[in-house]
């Protein structure tokens, strides 16, 4: 029987977290949210994340400065960021540390859940060559 994946948002913006974790158990995903990139990394479920979901800009900490300190702690997750502001230097740079996708606010489901297929892909080939 297949695992359900693990997804968890995090957005200081409580109506997103609430339309993402709508939109992701109609699928049947398992969605913890967090307001904070803090709140996450103070959680129970940072190693169990199949995916992460952030928003670029928040209050307290990033989601550049959340994926910097994954990096550093050795969590390896796929990481999909949203932004309200897209900035193609930020973009580019996101990319190249790993980042599956970039969506600038609003931004269709359907991509969301390409972006989410394509990162649970490469999580389950990360998996595999373990």
């Amino acid at each position: 029987m297949p695992q359900v994946a693990i997804i968890s948002v995090i957005d200081d913006d409580e109506s997103v977290r609430i339309a993402m974790k709508s939109l992701l158990n109609s699928i049947g995903m398992i969605v913890h949210l967090f307001a904070s990139a803090e709140d996450f990394l103070q959680s129970a479920y940072v190693s169990d994340t199949a995916c992460l979901i952030t928003d670029v800009q928040m209050t307290g900490m990033s989601g550049i400065e959340l994926q910097r300190t994954l990096i550093a702690q050795r969590q390896h997750m796929p990481i999909v960021f949203i932004t309200a502001v897209l900035d193609e230097s930020i973009r580019l740079r996101l990319l190249k540390t790993g980042a599956v996708c970039l969506l600038s606010k609003p931004f269709d489901e359907q991509t969301l859940l390409q972006c989410l297929d394509t990162a649970l892909k490469r999580n389950r080939d990360a998996d595999v060559m373990q």
